[in-house]
């Protein structure tokens, strides 16, 4: 049937022409023009000619035929103008055969040769016709349009994939070269290559762009862009992914600065800027949202706890108000800290400063020595800092200071209450990160529960707790913290505290923010809110304009379908800002480590797994893997040490091995 026959194909998206040597019914076995012999299923023979030569005739002869078929098809097909065919057929919307179509074109009558000089114009244009079941249909004008555009911007891409691919290459090797055209869009690809991996909108490009330039990790194209200047060489790509904003643009500032420079509203407020009061925070905090003072009245204390009214300076629906709740928190990583308001309000008209009168919401509770609370009130005030003092200050004072030996003893009076209603206490150490002038990195572990800074933590609980008993008793509308019960309540076992700790923090139930009041079982509460915060986290400011509207006898701002719809929103924020945060200090420790490789380190196991174990750090409280070698046997709770093997912050990889008990 096809033996001496010209059969046509397409190998590899080109026309091949070659003669049938012989039919084997299932198989067709072709010479080629360049004398290759190969066998074809008769079902990919797209044209097949109505005459046939004596396929036992000469090599030679058979090739010569070959090659003058070609010559003439391909001599043929020049002379096609597949546009004016197009024109021709377009607005009938309807298939063609090939034999049709090569009439159109040359008239009666139709040779093997036209027939095959039409398909192959057809086939290798793609832009007015498309082949399918073995007719032609033509495209639309629109389709056609398309299709243009897209061979332009195919032909963009394959510009930028050149340019781009030579000039990575060159910057990869440290040349100098000068930037190509399409800068901006080959950082922006690479960007999103690193950011999103397989994720990334134009994957497949920004792999080829790397391939072009002899790269083909994301190591590589991380270095490039820090060798470009585009991320510095500890950029926080968790910021970039969430698309946290690190500054405030210009209306922002604006308005911030318009509020920094109003005048203090002093009408229906209580002046106590007679008092004594100071703050106690870290040595580089500059946004002081909190102060105590204490006076001793007869037989009882006047506890006042102080907290800026960021709601006076900053309304509801404001520029700023809107921004805030975008940010739903100031955020605090080493090396960086993104506040939620413009510094110049957090960090100098609504920070509780030295010397500086400010407004205030204050909580004045009358307590017995023993830290028995008599009653309570909130008023709108306005105060003025005595004393601005640190952490290692007030410890180095609180015993010769009065006024700090005495609020340190009723702080601990309150948290024995809360410790005899089931409080559960797991402080631990805090890691912080601190940067030598030579750019080396080191840790330090921050001790929570010094004096100091569990003086502070009890009156900012107690300054909440009553808070919130306030909004309940009222029925005002507010966003309560609540925890229930843990699963299992845990006891301090022959392993030590910090196994104590890691292994209750599994018991515990999830901390939930809710309209209904709730009891709060980690902190031994019948009921709690944040609120001491107000410059920092924006569930905070919420709950003071709450507070502040009551008392001033005004509509409240929020009702409960309000609060709602505003934790729907900003509880995700708050989430994925707590997790940039743990990366962050994940990140620098990963990048100390990797100063110190071969180091030994005492650490702990927390779990037995089944091919490894996960262990604590114990110099720094990070948590890692072991694989089970020759150590195999080890228990949770087991002490041993460890040599760090590698560390890498960028793939965040942390290898250790065994080294002994």
């Amino acid at each position: 049937m096809y033996q001496g026959k010209i059969i046509e194909f397409i190998e590899q998206g080109r026309f091949a022409s070659t003669l049938c040597l012989e039919d084997r019914g299932n198989r067709l076995h072709l010479l080629t023009s360049t004398n290759r012999e190969l066998n074809l299923s008769p079902k990919r023979a797209l044209l097949v000619s109505s005459s046939a030569v004596d396929p036992l005739r000469p090599r030679e002869e058979l090739l010569e035929r070959l090659r003058q078929t070609e010559s003439a098809r391909e001599a043929l097909k020049a002379q096609i103008n597949v546009r004016e065919l197009w024109e021709l057929v377009r607005d009938e919307h309807e298939r063609f055969n090939h034999r049709y179509l090569a009439q159109l074109c040359f008239g009666e009558p139709v040779s093997d040769d036209h027939l095959s000089a039409v398909v192959r114009a057809l086939f290798e244009d793609h832009l007015y016709f498309k082949l399918k079941d073995g007719q032609f249909l033509p495209n639309s004008e629109e389709r056609v349009e398309q299709i243009i555009k897209e061979k332009e911007e195919a032909a963009l891409r394959e510009d930028m994939l050149k340019a781009g691919g030579d000039w990575l290459k060159a910057v990869n090797e440290g040349k100098g070269v000068a930037p190509p055209a399409c800068e901006k869009e080959v950082i922006e690809l690479l960007t999103n290559f690193v950011l999103y991996e397989r994720e990334a909108p134009d994957y497949k490009f920004a792999k080829e762009l790397l391939a072009r330039a002899g790269l083909a990790h994301t190591r590589k194209a991380r270095a490039l862009l820090v060798k470009l200047g585009v991320w510095d060489e500890d950029e926080n790509l968790d910021l970039i992914r969430l698309g946290v904003k690190t500054s405030f643009g210009k209306e922002k500032l604006e308005f911030s600065s318009r509020v920094a420079c109003s005048r203090l509203d002093l009408e229906g407020r209580e002046d106590m800027r007679d008092l004594p009061v100071l703050t106690i925070d870290g040595p580089l905090t500059k946004d002081f949202d909190d102060a105590v003072s204490l006076e001793e009245v007869g037989d009882q204390l006047i506890l006042g706890v102080h907290i800026s009214d960021v709601a006076a300076s900053i309304p509801r629906d404001s520029s700023l108000d809107r921004e805030a709740c975008l940010r739903a928190s100031s955020l605090y990583l080493p090396r960086q800290q993104i506040p939620m308001i413009p510094p110049d309000l957090s960090q100098e008209t609504l920070s509780l400063k030295q010397d500086c009168d400010r407004l205030a919401i204050s909580l004045l509770a009358n307590l017995e020595k023993d830290g028995r609370l008599i009653d309570y009130r909130f008023t709108p005030s306005i105060v003025r800092v005595k004393r601005q003092l640190t952490y290692d200050e007030s410890n180095q004072m609180i015993q010769t200071d009065p006024v700090l030996k005495r609020l340190y003893q009723l702080s601990m009076s309150l948290r024995s209450m809360r410790m005899e209603h089931d409080a559960v206490s797991l402080s631990l150490p805090e890691l912080e990160v601190r940067f030598e002038n030579d750019g080396s990195v080191n840790l330090e572990m921050v001790e929570q529960s010094t004096p100091s800074r569990m003086l502070v933590a009890e009156l900012m609980i107690f300054y909440n707790w009553l808070l919130a008993r306030f909004c309940k008793q009222n029925e005002i509308p507010l966003l309560f913290r609540t925890q229930g019960e843990p699963s299992e309540r845990l006891t301090e076992d022959q392993f030590g505290y910090i196994y104590y700790v890691f292994k209750q923090r599994r018991k515990l139930n999830p901390l939930k923010i809710s309209t209904k009041p709730a009891p709060h079982s980690g902190l031994g509460l019948d009921v709690y809110t944040n609120a001491t915060s107000p410059i920092r986290r924006y569930l905070d400011l919420i709950a003071q304009r709450q507070v502040i509207s009551f008392l001033s006898e005004k509509p409240l701002p929020y009702d409960h379908k309000d609060l709602e719809e505003l934790r729907m929103t900003i509880e995700p924020t708050l989430k994925s800002l707590e997790r940039v945060r743990r990366s962050r200090i994940r990140y620098w420790t990963l990048k100390y480590l990797a100063q110190h490789v071969g180091s030994k380190h005492k650490a702990m196991v927390l779990d037995v797994l089944k091919s490894k174990y996960r262990i604590l750090l114990l110099d720094y409280l990070h948590i890692a893997e072991l694989r089970q070698e020759s150590e195999a046997g080890m228990y949770p709770g087991q002490q041993f040490t460890v040599v760090i093997k590698r560390s890498d912050p960028w793939d965040d990889i942390l290898e250790v091995g065994y080294a002994g008990d």
